[in-house]
């Protein structure tokens, strides 16, 4: 069943056809050619959507909707300017402590280079930053996010793999700061080269108490989320549940810019984003019971067993498949196509689940920014109406501290530590 699965697969992704759909019709030709009755289609696509952690993911999305609609997003533009803003190049720092705060709110870099390109970009241009250079620092420092709790991506995981989702979020701290910081001096090491402006904020000390005092109540948030789950007060989904009625709080008694627009908005935002999502993970189901049915995991991971002598070659395997398949695929899609067949292998060789993840979503969040789909990247090429070539050659080091970040995860299991 797999080649004409995979042939059908490869065929409608070829002809735009979204990923979600494309997963179902090769499963569809699958068992058209074997006989089989497509009533396990519908079976299949339904099992997913009862699972109560599944729950998290609409509600720790519309959180970070219903705290990004109002003036949140500029409280944490101005602080991140107060602390950089006298540094050359301090509004592309911005955009790495932006990327990072923003993370333990919305944890989608989607959202994030949306968010904080059309608050930075346009102001970074009027002050004569390269338009590449700053598509390029937009698009990259907003795939901090993925790492930050509560990361989407990291649920997905979870989800697929049976890892706890408590484990994943706590563990992705350090890797993420780690991104940020390796960006930051990227950023700082560019700006010393080109001459970029100094961007400090205007007020001093007095502006710096007014804009930290606005943005506390939405900063703590994810320190909520990491403390709750960390001492077991709660579930993922829970906690999600109580991220959502923290920034109805928030947003509608404390900053008081919530009205029902807003939150219809949010709602409707949340639904769009959720439903894409869900497409994914039930066709995706479906192509996890046909793999699963040929045994597909099992023999892949006796292949690789018996091809690479050693568990630091799989590592290796595993990234580069990884770093391939995210230029091509959209992050959620390649996690969830990926992690049944990764995590067979990576138990294979002793590999802790938990790393294996961090790896994945890291190699995958590359993908966010480079051609040919990248996400991330042609937002951010649009906000600043950049040119393919020139944004490429900016992100160039971005890629190197990627790397080299991913290569610490993947052979320093200290860094993962949960």
């Amino acid at each position: 069943m797999t080649g004409p699965m995979i042939w059908v697969f490869f065929i409608l992704l070829a002809f735009a056809v979204p990923i979600g759909h494309a997963m179902l019709g090769g499963v569809a030709a699958a068992l058209w050619l074997d006989g089989k009755p497509m009533a396990v289609i519908a079976q299949r696509l339904y099992t997913p959507t009862q699972s109560f952690p599944m729950l998290a993911i609409p509600f720790f999305i519309l959180a970070g909707n219903l705290m990004m609609s109002g003036r949140f997003g500029q409280y944490l533009v101005n602080i991140a300017r107060l602390f950089v803003g006298n540094m050359k190049g301090g509004l592309g720092q911005v955009s790495i402590i932006g990327s990072v705060m923003f993370g333990g709110v919305s944890g989608s870099a989607v959202a994030d280079a949306s968010a904080l390109g059309n608050a930075l970009i346009p102001v970074q241009k009027k002050q004569g930053y390269p338009s590449g250079f700053a598509a390029a620092v937009n698009s990259a420092s907003s795939t901090v996010s993925v790492l930050i709790p509560p990361s989407i991506p990291l649920i997905l995981f979870g989800l697929v793999s049976n890892v706890s989702i408590v484990d994943l979020f706590v563990a992705g701290v350090l890797p993420g700061i780690l991104l940020g910081v390796g960006m930051f001096t990227t950023v700082w090491w560019t700006a010393r080269k080109q001459n970029l402006p100094r961007s400090p904020l205007e007020g001093g000390f007095h502006a710096f108490k007014g804009q930290l005092f606005a943005a506390i109540p939405a900063l703590i948030m994810p320190i909520f989320v990491i403390g709750t789950l960390r001492f077991g007060i709660a579930t993922p989904t829970e906690v999600s549940v109580m991220a959502v009625a923290y920034a109805l709080l928030v947003s509608g008694g404390i900053y008081r810019d919530l009205g029902p627009k807003e939150i219809w908005d949010a709602l409707v935002d949340t639904a769009a984003m959720t439903g894409a999502v869900m497409l994914i993970i039930m066709a995706s189901s479906t192509l996890q019971w046909v793999m699963t049915a040929e045994r597909i995991p099992q023999e892949l991971a006796s292949w690789v067993a018996a091809t690479f002598a050693d568990p630091w070659m799989v590592i290796l395997m595993l990234n580069l498949v990884m770093l391939v398949v995210g230029a091509f695929l959209d992050l959620p899609a390649a996690v969830l196509l990926l992690g049944p067949l990764f995590v067979t292998i990576g138990q294979s060789i002793g590999l802790d689940l938990v790393q294996l993840g961090l790896m994945m979503v890291v190699n995958l969040a590359v993908g966010l920014y480079t051609p040919p789909v990248g996400t991330t990247l042609f937002i951010s090429m649009g906000i600043a109406d950049s040119k393919l070539g020139p944004t490429v050659k900016s992100l160039l080091p971005f890629y190197a501290v990627a790397l080299i970040v991913l290569m610490l995860i993947s052979y320093v299991p200290a860094l993962t530590i949960y």
